[in-house]
């Protein structure tokens, strides 16, 4: 945009005229920031954008990461896990499922699917076979999002105790690797695996030093590990 100014003629003054266009200068910088932004065009938010394109998304779930990643060929699903299930161009049928202690849940269509003692990989199979007598060659994937169903505890002098989930073979040194390791006063060569009634005894000092090595043994669901 130009702006066209009169010079009035009384300012023949070099420097009268300098100090004139500084000042229209300023004055036209000061309107130019007063403008409403409605003139400069709607702006684009990328949260908006993104709540949107969450809005179009077949399935409503807070997926819960698991503590290691889980082989969909080898993995055995368990009660309480907690599976994602995606049917293609299918959003009514892809949910989130826990398995009910009795090892099933409840799918449309198909009604009530055995899953205790399956991987995902079978499962998935298994789906997708009960779901083609309604749909035209279905398109499942079902991957686990939380290990509930195998886990193992951790008490006593380490540095965090609780509970760990049993997603892949862990040994006794791994255990206690994923605690933490140890406080300062702990009695690591009196170490317990209660193991249902059996008490197995761990040293770790001997282990540390390759001695009796077979005493770091894998883990088994409900292994509860003890440091004095």
């Amino acid at each position: 945009m130009w702006v066209h100014v009169k010079v009035p003629l009384a300012m023949r003054n070099f420097t009268t005229f300098l100090l004139f266009l500084v000042i229209v200068q300023a004055a036209w910088s000061q309107a130019s920031k007063d403008k409403p932004n409605s003139e400069l065009g709607p702006a684009t938010s990328p949260t908006n954008a993104e709540a949107a394109d969450a809005a179009k998304s077949p399935v409503n779930l807070t997926p819960v990461p698991t503590a290691a990643p889980v082989d969909p060929k080898s993995y055995i699903i368990g009660p309480q896990d907690i599976l994602l299930i995606r049917v293609w161009r299918e959003p009514e049928l892809s949910s989130g499922v826990q398995i009910r202690p009795d090892g099933k849940f409840t799918m449309p269509l198909i009604g009530e699917v055995q899953a205790e003692g399956l991987t995902p990989d079978q499962l998935s199979a298994q789906v997708t076979e009960a779901l083609s007598k309604f749909i035209n060659k279905p398109e499942v994937t079902i991957s686990l999002q939380s290990v509930l169903s195998k886990k193992y505890h951790i008490t006593g002098e380490v540095t965090r105790s609780g509970t760990f989930p049993l997603v892949v073979p862990v040994t006794v040194m791994e255990a206690l690797s994923n605690a933490g390791g140890f406080r300062e006063f702990s009695n690591t060569g009196k170490i317990v695996i209660m193991r249902g009634d059996k008490r197995i005894k761990f040293n770790y000092r001997e282990v540390v030093k390759g001695k009796n090595l077979k005493q770091n043994i894998l883990l088994e669901n409900g292994d509860h590990i003890f440091v004095p």
